[in-house]
C-alpha cells in the first residue's frame, strides 16, 4: 500500500511504499552560507526521517540541487561528510539547478529505508 504524509495539494514531503520512504526536495533560505544552509536542511531531513521510522543510517539515495556547485561544493560536502555516518554512505548525485529564489542554495532530496 502506497501511504502519503504531509500534503498540500501540490505534493507529499513523504511518500512510503514497500518499506522505502521517498522524502521532496528541502531547502532552507534563511542561511546566508552554503554552510549554513547544509546543516539545516539536513537537520530538517534527519527530523523528517525519524518522523517516518528511519534515520540517517538508512538512507538510500541523496539528490543534491546547488545554485552554483562550482563555488559552493567543497563547503557543502565537508558539511556532508560531517553529517553521513562513516559505513553508511548513500548513493549520492549533485547537481547545479537555477532555484526560484535566489536565496536558496542548496536542496536535497532522499530515499531511505524504514527501519526494522
Amino acid at each position: 500500500m502506497i501511504k502519503r504524509y504531509e500534503g498540500n495539494g501540490k505534493l507529499s514531503r513523504v511518500v512510503e511504499y514497500n518499506g522505502i520512504l521517498y522524502l521532496s526536495g528541502r531547502a532552507y533560505e534563511a542561511g546566508v552560507t552554503i554552510e549554513e544552509q547544509t546543516k539545516e536542511v539536513l537537520h530538517i531531513l534527519d527530523e523528517t526521517l525519524n518522523r517516518y521510522g528511519s534515520d540517517k543510517e538508512h538512507i538510500l539515495t541523496a539528490q543534491i540541487f546547488m545554485s552554483d556547485i562550482k563555488e559552493n561544493f567543497d563547503r557543502m560536502n565537508k558539511v556532508w561528510k560531517e553529517y553521513i555516518e562513516p559505513g553508511y554512505e548513500p548513493a549520492r548525485v549533485t547537481f547545479q539547478a537555477e532555484t526560484d529564489m535566489d536565496e536558496i542554495l542548496i536542496e536535497i532530496s532522499m530515499t531511505a529505508a524504514v527501519k526494522e
